[in-house]
């Protein structure tokens, strides 16, 4: 149930755009309270899960490759490539631009899955903020993988859980190939109730998923990938709070923790924060 924090629990959802009354309807079907401080937060939300799944569309036509972090490429006139295949971006172009040429000039582009998920992040806070606020709020970004991230202030539950477009899921290949360790897992954007999006993959559902991760597995292997309980997704509340011009962030929204972490052992990293059962 979605409850704003005034004790209203229904929203005029008639104006909205499709994507975002699907998402609305869904975690206001759930028996979980959602609770936000105001109707634009909770927009908020919607709009960027929204744009998290149009981003990771995006990525799949984008022509950019998937490689091995050993293996990596970017464009060097935005991107300076490290030493462990992550990309940091120069401090002579603007954050926007760095992050649509990915888009845009895709075929000078290949990475891992991992790194694809913390591009499709960006693009969407993007789109959802636009450039002037973007580039004030990430003016040295680095993309490596999600779990080094700390800009988006990224949450992790690992617990089984309801989960919504604009999530980020995995996929686990406990017996990969050691061949083939780029296949021991798929980071996916979840699109839609049976629908993902994984770089390397492509946008498929949870069998061709784990269809393809079962062709790298050890020779006589019986033990099969699957998804594992944990759900990723954005600090929705501190980046609604950064994009609207509230400096310096609340400390709420910095130490903000979703319902679900109530009686539950968090660990903050940085900037990210892990909640287990």
């Amino acid at each position: 149930m979605i409850v704003i924090a005034d004790g209203q629990t229904s929203v005029d959802i008639s104006g909205w755009e499709p994507p975002e009354r699907d998402i609305y309807e869904e975690k206001h079907r759930d028996p979980t309270t959602y609770q936000y401080d105001s109707e634009g937060a909770l927009r908020f939300e919607l709009r960027l899960r929204t744009a998290i799944v149009q981003a990771a569309k995006d990525m799949q036509h984008s022509a950019a490759s998937f490689a091995s972090f050993k293996k990596s490429r970017c464009n060097a006139a935005y991107w300076i490539r490290t030493e462990s295949g992550g990309f940091q971006m120069r401090q002579d172009v603007r954050p926007a631009a760095a992050i649509r040429d990915i888009f845009s000039n895709g075929r000078a582009y290949a990475f891992e899955c991992a790194t694809a998920i913390i591009i499709v992040l960006y693009k969407a806070v993007l789109e959802t903020i636009g450039d002037q606020k973007f580039n004030r709020l990430f003016t040295n970004l680095y993309l490596y993988s999600w779990e080094v991230d700390s800009d988006l202030r990224l949450i992790t539950i690992a617990e089984k859980m309801p989960t919504y477009s604009g999530d980020i899921l995995y996929f686990k290949n406990p017996d990969v190939d050691p061949e083939w360790m780029e296949w021991q897992g798929e980071n996916v954007v979840k699109l839609g109730s049976d629908s993902y999006f994984g770089h390397g993959i492509g946008i498929t559902n949870a069998a061709g998923i784990i269809a393809k991760l079962n062709k790298h597995r050890k020779p006589g292997s019986t033990e099969s990938a699957y998804l594992i309980d944990q759900v990723t997704y954005p600090n929705y509340v501190y980046l609604y709070e950064a994009a609207s011009s509230r400096v310096p962030v609340s400390q709420t929204a910095l130490a903000w923790l979703p319902p679900e972490a109530r009686g539950r052992i968090v660990v903050r990293i940085g900037g990210r924060t892990a909640i287990y059962a």
